[in-house]
């Protein structure tokens, strides 16, 4: 079977991989479609993502969704053979003090599909084949093609930093960056009753889709770190999607004193500088988004009833071209989210 293999910065590989078996408690999924996530493209570009370094080859993904072929001996309860399923890429310890808080997204011993933040890394779901802990499938809801279910991880994560930010209903929220997790925390803002959605990017094509995703108004920053205009409405909450440090500056300026910023874009290894006297002077809360826990089962009944989504898959892509379709997902002026196609 055919998988996408990173070995270094710049080494991406497609290979054959030996099919795995599953263990008890497990099930074998063949895999439809992967998403190409932005800490996917960091590992191909720069050799790591955030602090998490690559230090042996990895297969990437985690954004995946396919049908369940069998399932380990004994058979665990649970998603038949035969059935089309997401996969839930993380499988939290549940002992650590952070799981007994129920903050199972931010468990120290967490593994989570195509990571390197551990060694041995945690291999991912880019390939033909891929066996998983069967409490870790979800069954796609009625009506939701498994294309447009491939958006489950990533709008999980959207939605879980709106809900770090507080209750948004009827409330201004901007967002910072306009790439696929940023129009997929638009999408989450409205789904939570947000009033008005503002999202900036530094390219007009990304912010195509960012409108297409339901944002109200867009604004091309050619310097997204520049104060607000007078004529710029100040915002309740600010969700900093680019994963840049002059995007976080960006929120903490344009945010409502006593207002939320939510960090959700993982930021250069090492100091970051921003304006951190405004969050004293203004009472800024500043909190952190990290994945998800819960609200991937939320996110599989949303993108069930809403086609809009399919507007922001740009391109799927056969696993055997996985390097120009890295390519083109990198390509912000190009695409959204691109897809590989494991059954093509």
């Amino acid at each position: 079977m055919l998988g996408c293999v990173i070995h270094g910065r710049g080494d991406l590989r497609v290979e054959e991989l030996p099919t795995p078996s599953p263990g008890p408690g497990e099930v074998l999924v063949a895999v439809r479609y992967g998403g190409i996530c932005g800490s996917d493209l960091h590992y191909w570009r720069h050799g790591g993502v955030g602090d998490f370094r690559l230090r042996e080859p990895m297969v990437l993904g985690h954004e995946v969704v396919g049908t369940v072929l069998a399932h380990g001996s004994p058979a665990p309860r649970g998603v038949p053979a035969g059935a089309e399923v997401a996969v839930h890429p993380a499988t939290p310890c549940g002992t650590c003090p952070e799981c007994a808080r129920g903050r199972r997204n931010i468990c120290r011993a967490a593994r989570y599909l195509g990571s390197a933040a551990r060694t041995p890394h945690v291999q991912g779901g880019f390939a033909a084949r891929i066996v998983v802990p069967a409490d870790q499938v979800r069954p796609l809801p009625a009506g939701l093609p498994s294309r447009r279910a491939a958006l489950a991880e990533p709008l999980s994560v959207a939605l879980h930093a709106v809900r770090r930010a507080g209750p948004v209903a009827g409330r201004h929220v901007l967002v910072t960056g306009a790439g696929p997790i940023g129009c997929l925390v638009v999408a989450a803002a409205k789904a939570a009753g947000a009033a008005q959605v503002t999202v900036t990017d530094l390219l007009p094509a990304a912010l195509g889709y960012a409108r297409a995703a339901g944002a109200d108004t867009t604004v091309l920053a050619a310097d997204p770190a520049d104060p607000a205009r007078p004529d710029e409405a100040e915002a309740d909450v600010a969700v900093e999607a680019s994963g840049a440090a002059a995007g976080l500056d960006a929120c903490l300026r344009r945010v409502r004193r006593g207002g939320t910023v939510v960090q959700l874009g993982m930021l250069p290894p090492g100091q970051s500088p921003f304006a951190g006297n405004l969050v004293v002077g203004r009472e800024i809360e500043l909190r952190g988004a990290f994945r998800f826990d819960a609200e991937f089962d939320d996110a599989l009944a949303l993108l069930a009833g809403q086609p809009a989504f399919d507007g922001l898959i740009s391109a799927v892509a056969p696993v055997s071209e996985a390097e120009s379709a890295f390519a083109l997902a990198a390509d912000r002026e190009r695409s959204c989210k691109v897809l590989l196609d494991f059954a093509s």
